[in-house]
């Protein structure tokens, strides 16, 4: 694939954004490490993945397996570009440098949109955990209540958002870790009070592959999904103290541990519980799990994990949020308005996102069953098209940057161009598989249109603003010549 060097000004221009020449840079390298390990462990894996294991059976493990060597190229691809120019408007920035603004405008929004009804989301789900807990107290107030901490959390220094991020990421990532020691001593039969199952429940009631293909596709597009969040590190990265080595040592110590994590998971799952267990879809398969080895009050333990990981992305998706519309912005590609930053804070973009994520919330309740499934179906495969963006543009970038800067490459694609064209023929075929299913078919659709939207939308704005660039420089060579 060969597309045309950006213009001298726009890559010039991209160096240093002006967003970033104004944001504080008070995160520290061990909040980047955990925002890194904790952005990818979710709701979508605490909950989501029951249904890819009721699709797959035992053969989830290896759905998390393909999708997961997808998320780690991505995530090399990501880093090798934002170690080499850090910027807070990450892959946007880097499309904008490798295709053009259009493709920076498309991406950037797109991502925005994505993450402002994702809060509303994560808002709904902690709120049902908030109701069930104290019956009779209002959902939308719950919502409400979150939306106004990290609101606050955001609209304050950048250091808070990190501690948060912190711990909710340390708790996280300590519950992972209990539960895959505790499933293990469970396989091997040391765990009192329990048996080794052995491979009774990966080759039993209908055999590794109980579903056959279709299951496993089924499988390996719930796991996709429930990765989301990788790409929050590199926006965050160029607020800390030191942008380009942290990029580089988060990338590389949360790949392996992200594989650990949601792989050694659902292996763990599908040994011990028999992957046709309705309680791994009605309770979540962590909680059936940890009820099947008889752990006291598993479900609330889980409970409490599932609530941290669903603020945690609330408070993760407000910054990464604020921060996106920022970097457009200060690009020329959005408001005004949204791009004043006081403090080192983009407030307005913090208030402006914020409102827009209970906006939707709002929505889910006066109509549920149209804008607001209309809103779901435009997010549902928004971050594959991020993910095309990225290796698109690190394909493009690489081959610039060892021209003119090789220092720069301080993080490396593998095997380039080998490996990134192969992890874009991975993104296809998701795209291929997502339109045989009726399910994904219709969020294949609804993200298609919002791209294609957004796509004309930058087009235009970038043709208009070079229709006007000539008039800018006839003013400017007049001024200098009087």
């Amino acid at each position: 694939m060969s597309l045309p060097p950006a213009p001298a000004s726009v890559d010039q221009r991209q160096k240093k954004p002006q967003a970033d020449a104004t944001l504080s840079h008070g995160l520290k390298q061990r909040h980047l490490s955990m925002i890194a390990l904790g952005g990818v462990i979710g709701a979508g894996l605490f909950v989501g993945s029951g249904a890819g294991i009721a699709a797959a059976g035992p053969s989830i493990v290896i759905a998390y397996a393909l999708s997961g060597l997808l998320v780690m190229l991505v995530m090399r691809m990501l880093g090798e570009m934002s170690a080499a120019n850090p910027a807070s408007g990450s892959f946007s920035v880097h499309a904008e440098r490798a295709i053009g603004p259009w493709a920076g405008f498309t991406s950037g929004w797109a991502f925005w949109f994505l993450l402002c009804v994702a809060v509303g989301l994560e808002g709904i789900g902690a709120a049902k955990i908030m109701t069930a807990w104290l019956p009779g107290t209002p959902e939308w107030a719950w919502v409400a209540l979150f939306m106004l901490v990290f609101c606050g959390t955001n609209l304050a220094a950048v250091k808070n958002f990190g501690e948060f991020e912190f711990w909710f990421a340390a708790l996280k990532v300590g519950a992972i870790t209990l539960f895959l020691g505790i499933g293990a001593l469970a396989i091997v039969g040391v765990l009192p009070g329990t048996d080794a199952p052995g491979a009774a429940n990966l080759s039993g009631t209908g055999g590794f592959l109980p579903n056959g293909s279709e299951g496993l596709i089924v499988g390996l597009l719930a796991s996709i999904f429930a990765y989301g969040g990788l790409e929050t590190v590199t926006i965050a990265a160029a607020e800390s103290e030191h942008p380009v080595q942290g990029v580089a040592k988060a990338v590389r110590t949360a790949m392996w541990r992200i594989a650990v994590f949601y792989i050694g998971s659902m292996a763990v799952i599908v040994t011990l519980v028999p992957w046709n267990d309705p309680a791994i879809v009605e309770k979540g398969p962590y909680v059936a799990a940890l009820d099947h080895l008889g752990i006291p009050a598993a479900g609330q333990i889980m409970n409490v994990v599932v609530l941290i990981a669903l603020l945690s992305a609330m408070n993760a998706n407000v910054y990464g949020a604020s921060r996106m519309a920022c970097s457009l912005v200060a690009r020329g590609q959005g408001p005004q308005a949204l791009g004043r930053v006081s403090g080192g804070v983009p407030r307005t973009a913090v208030l402006f996102s914020s409102v827009f994520g209970f906006g939707c919330v709002l929505l889910s309740y006066w109509r549920p069953d149209d804008v607001f499934r209309w809103l779901l179906n435009m997010i549902g495969a928004v971050i594959l098209v991020v993910w095309i963006f990225i290796a698109v543009s690190q394909l493009v970038l690489r081959r610039r940057v060892e021209r003119e800067a090789p220092e720069k490459l301080v993080v490396k694609m593998w095997a380039y161009p080998y490996v990134t064209v192969l992890a874009l023929i991975g993104m296809a075929v998701v795209f291929v598989l997502m339109a045989r299913e009726a399910d994904t078919r219709t969020q294949l659709l609804g993200t298609g249109g919002l791209t294609l939207a957004l796509a004309i939308a930058g087009y235009a704005w970038q043709k208009a603003r070079e229709s006007r660039q000539p008039e800018r420089e006839t003013v400017a060579v007049g001024t200098q010549t009087d």
